[in-house]
């Protein structure tokens, strides 16, 4: 007995009853009971299907579609069973009738992840998302008659990813770096202006007392006006205008969102991605803890073709909260950097930007190294001996720098979760005892033995090579920087439930605490001894994301003084079952012989050495020629190249590889000049400093450091400690060689200068009050008293100076107890060549007026500190007062050389006077005042002055005189 037709619909949900009821003979496909086979066994599988899915049969594209699919398709449901697709998907046919008619010439089912759809099944044209798959749907002769459409809506997680792009590109740009709320402002709204698809306008207010005024806004077409036009400046919130109340600006600054409707007649923007008219903006008030009195609102448009749903409010929430927090951060520059960490903690973690970094490192490290080693192996141009050790120092450091590149693209692809795997077949004890091999030159050339215990295992393990060579590499490296005693220990041994690796070392051991952090990224023992402080900071936490990946683990014992021992476990149980067969990575071994490179770096010359003075050709004798200066740094390759750079100059270089070591050799035979890295192990560059300075014996010795932690907080905290200079790496050669001449020079002139008679300027150093000195009669030092020359002596070999002829300050404010006009300096005066001539002090009762000139060069502030210190350094100074003006009078000088427009004098004058318990410094550039460059702008000159003392600018015609006051004692 045949079943009735609509036994076909039967256990098809609600669909499936409608379509039982619905009268197919009216509908291009026939009566149920004529239908082919094929098209049955179709509608069976759809309607069985509880995933969207969705058949179009027949040349009109007829629908026949389950329960998940009615609901992707929302109002549209029911009139579109049985109705063509191309009637009921209208708006959206000229990007799904390609994909539909391909899939049925073709043959081919085709699969689009994330496509893009604009529907009409709400009310209005809505952005949506879909993962669709078109299949072939055949009759039963076997002819393509259909397409089945195997679809799921994304549309939450398309557009939830990009809000949350614009939250993290919100938190980037409103990091602190920046205490400029204008700046700050732009920032974010440049990163909101990337995502016109989800806020197609929008303006920051910021209050100012009773009046909120826009501080940044974007949206609408490029280089049009349309939003800033519409939009009111300012809104007095005593008494806002109609327009301001339209855009519920006067609300939302007392604490309440609003809903601003009607935006075809405020501002008519098309937006979104079919260029609809916006027809709703949000006004929110920036969060604070005073709810009623917010710092200033965001004003938001709402995409015309997205739902203001819950989700959709919760994101601006999001929004507005990271503004206010940028905005915050910004004017409370004191907690400005407890709130950045705060947003620094969800953006920690970049691993697209590492990647992306990454990879193109490595074409211009190609392009370094190739030519490089072609160069060393030439045979028919050989190098000379001198340029083949450059080019050698240039192909290690290159080398050095590709691993330290892929060990981050390796780091960043394990974050992000796309490392791989590519595990082999691999006899690991051999594999194992291979790798440690490579490493015993290294050990035993550090005084310290290896032994390997690698017995055959059971049985083969699958596992890749070249992880496992990363992981036995960073190991072995670890314990040969941290072990100076004893041995190193590799063994290897299985048991029924797992094979391990033991790497165990007799070094300095790990303290207690420590131990639950040694993982993580980027996380240094404090103070740990070492032989080297270079380093990334990585390669523990990457030997326990690689022995993951390999299914396994790491575990790590240890005791202070006695060693510690790294276990790498991997369970028999997670081994992979099937091994890869294809070609090997390439790169196994680079890692084992590149760390190997870098360790015989930090055991080079352990002790020290001396490089002899070059011979120097030349007409003249220079007057530094046999100087000696002392080099501290734990880089051997970087050691070579000042010996060969300094030895070059004629002087006589010492070279060492930590803090400690410097100390011992400056107290074996002092320098005429220090030059020392940072980054140290047992002492670092910065304590060498400290302890110089803190020793009578040391503390006018020059001491310039090299560095490579850019920016100005490095260089100031170096300064601020008492070195002299400060230099960034990589750095000039010619640059390096002109500080340290300077630095030499200053050092013997201000030592030839103390040892004249009546040496004015330096009487403080001898521990002598400045009134003890005979006084000024009209400006010229009493009695016979010569005045003072702050430079070479007579004869010394520096140029000749020029006379100082006229007051340096007659635009500076009178100063207590000293005429009010500033003393002139004394006839035949000399300005120097790093200083000017010291103008003897003022009067009695313990005053000090001094004066220099320096020129206008980059260099002249590090020569004013020094100036300005030995004066303070023999008065009763608070040694924080000390160092606070000596940042702030940096400031200044850096502001004069950079400021100055066309001067009459290519100079700045500095002027230091101390009274009544007061201490001022003037400084006075010769040229007109320029603004600089935001490229040149470091934007903390100003802050800095002004959080160090109580600062006064004078601007004339003839120059611009800044004076800094400070009292000396601090109160605080």
């Amino acid at each position: 007995m045949k079943r009735p037709s609509t036994d076909l619909f039967t256990d098809g949900g609600h669909a499936g009853r409608l379509m039982a009821e619905l009268d197919w003979a009216g509908t291009p496909l026939g009566p149920v009971a004529g239908w082919s086979q094929s098209l049955r066994s179709a509608v069976r599988i759809v309607l069985s299907s509880r995933y969207p899915m969705l058949l179009l049969w027949g040349p009109d594209f007829t629908q026949l579609y389950n329960d998940a699919y009615a609901a992707l398709i929302g109002d549209k449901h029911p009139a579109a069973l049985g109705d063509d697709v191309r009637v009921t998907l209208a708006e959206g046919w000229d990007v799904l009738g390609p994909l539909i008619q391909e899939a049925m010439a073709t043959g081919v089912a085709s699969w689009v992840p994330a496509l893009r759809l604009l529907l009409e099944r709400a009310g209005y044209r809505e952005e949506a998302y879909f993962s669709v798959s078109h299949a072939p749907a055949r009759d039963d002769d076997g002819s393509t008659v259909g397409v089945l459409t195997v679809c799921s809506e994304v549309t939450e997680q398309v557009v939830g990813e990009r809000r949350l792009r614009l939250l993290r590109d919100l938190s980037l740009r409103g990091d602190g770096r920046t205490v400029d709320v204008d700046a700050t402002c732009a920032r974010l709204i440049d990163a909101i202006g990337g995502h016109p698809l989800d806020v197609p306008f929008a303006a920051i207010y910021l209050r100012d007392n009773e009046v909120l005024r826009r501080t940044a806004c974007v949206g609408g077409p490029p280089g049009q006006t349309t939003v800033p036009g519409a939009l009111p400046d300012a809104v007095d919130l005593a008494a806002p205008g109609p327009v301001a109340r339209a855009w519920g600006l006067p609300d939302a600054a007392r604490g309440r969102l609003v809903e601003v409707t009607g935006l075809a007649e405020l501002l008519p923007l098309p937006a979104g991605p079919w260029d609809d008219p916006t027809r709703v903006a949000l006004a929110l008030p920036l969060p604070s803890a005073a709810e009623d009195q917010p710092p200033g609102v965001l004003l938001a448009a709402v995409s015309p073709n997205r739902h203001l749903d819950e989700a959709y409010r919760s994101f601006y929430q999001l929004l507005v909260q990271q503004v206010a927090v940028a905005v915050r951060n910004a004017r409370e520059y004191e907690q400005e950097r407890r709130r950045a960490e705060a947003l620094a903690e969800l953006d920690r973690v970049k691993t697209n930007f590492f990647t992306n970094v990454s990879h193109e490192f490595r074409t211009p490290l190609t392009l370094m190294l190739g030519p490089l080693a072609d160069a060393l192996a030439d045979s028919t141009a050989p190098l000379a001996s001198v340029q083949r050790e450059r080019v050698e120092t240039a192909w290690r450091n290159s080398t050095r720098l590709l691993t330290l590149v892929n060990s981050l693209l390796t780091f960043s692809s394990l974050e992000a979760g796309r490392a791989r795997s590519d595990a082999r077949v691999v006899d690991l004890a051999a594999l194992t005892a291979e790798l440690a091999g490579v490493f015993r030159a290294a050990v035993e050339r550090a005084g310290l033995t290896l032994d390997v215990d690698c017995p055959p295992l059971p049985r083969p393990v699958t596992v890749d090579p070249v992880n496992w060579e990363r992981i036995v590499t960073n190991l072995l490296s670890n314990a040969l920087k941290y072990t100076f005693i004893g041995r190193i220990r590799v063994a290897m041994d299985a048991d029924d439930d797992e094979v391990r690796l033991t790497v165990a070392d007799t070094g300095i051991g790990i303290a207690e605490e420590d131990l639950p952090k040694l993982f993580e990224r980027f996380h240094r023992v404090q103070g740990a001894r070492s032989r080297s402080h270079e380093g990334t900071g990585i390669g523990l936490a990457l030997v326990r994301e690689l022995a993951r990946l390999e299914r396994g683990d790491v575990r790590v014992t240890s005791r202070v003084g006695v060693g510690t021992t790294f276990t790498v476990a991997l369970p028999w149980s997670t081994s992979k079952p099937t091994a890869v067969t294809g070609p090997a990575r390439d790169g196994r071994g680079d890692a084992a012989h590149a760390a190997v490179q870098d360790a015989l770096s930090w055991l080079t010359d352990p002790t020290g050495g001396v490089a002899e003075p070059a011979a120097v050709s030349g007409p003249g004798t220079d007057e530094l020629a046999g100087a000696r200066i002392l080099v501290a740094d734990d880089n051997s390759d970087m050691r070579a190249y000042l010996s060969r750079l300094l030895t070059g100059q004629g002087w006589r270089v010492r070279s060492v590889t930590d803090g400690q070591q410097a100390l011992d050799a400056i107290h074996r035979e002092p320098p005429d000049l220090v030059l020392t890295d940072v980054m140290m192990p047992v002492l670092d560059g910065f304590d060498l400093v400290r302890r110089l300075r803190a020793d009578p014996a040391t503390r006018a010795l020059p001491v310039l450091v090299l560095s490579a932690r850019a920016g100005e907080e490095a260089s100031v905290a170096g300064l601020s400690l008492g070195a002299d200079d400060y230099l960034v790496k990589p750095f000039a050669a010619v640059e390096l060689i002109a500080r340290i001449r300077a630095a030499i020079r200053r050092a013997r002139a201000h030592a030839a200068a103390g040892s004249l008679p009546g040496a004015t300027g330096h009487v403080v150093d001898e521990g002598r009050r400045v009134d003890d000195v005979s006084p000024v009669v009209d400006g010229r030092p009493g009695g016979d008293v010569p005045p003072v020359v702050d430079g070479p002596p007579a004869g010394a070999g520096g140029p000749a100076a020029a006379p100082l002829a006229e007051s340096a300050f007659s635009a500076a404010p009178a100063f207590a107890g000293t005429p009010s006009t500033a003393t002139a300096p004394a006839e035949g005066s000399a300005n120097g060549t790093d200083a000017a001539s010291v103008v003897p002090p003022v009067g009695t009762g313990g005053a000090v007026d001094v004066q220099w000139a320096y020129p206008s060069a980059p260099t002249s502030a590090s020569a004013m500190r020094r100036d300005v210190r030995r004066v303070l350094g023999g008065l009763d100074v608070d040694p924080d007062v000390l160092e606070d003006l000596l940042l702030a009078a940096s400031e200044a000088v850096n502001n004069a050389v950079e400021h100055a427009q066309r001067p009459s004098r290519p100079e700045v004058r500095v002027r230091l006077r101390v009274g009544d318990g007061v201490v001022r410094i003037s400084v006075r550039d010769f040229g007109t005042w320029r603004d600089r460059r935001p490229a040149m702008d470091r934007g903390r000159g100003a802050l800095l002055m002004n959080a160090y003392g109580d600062v006064r600018m004078v601007s004339t015609g003839e120059g611009t005189t800044v004076t800094i006051e400070r009292r000396l004692v601090d109160p605080a």
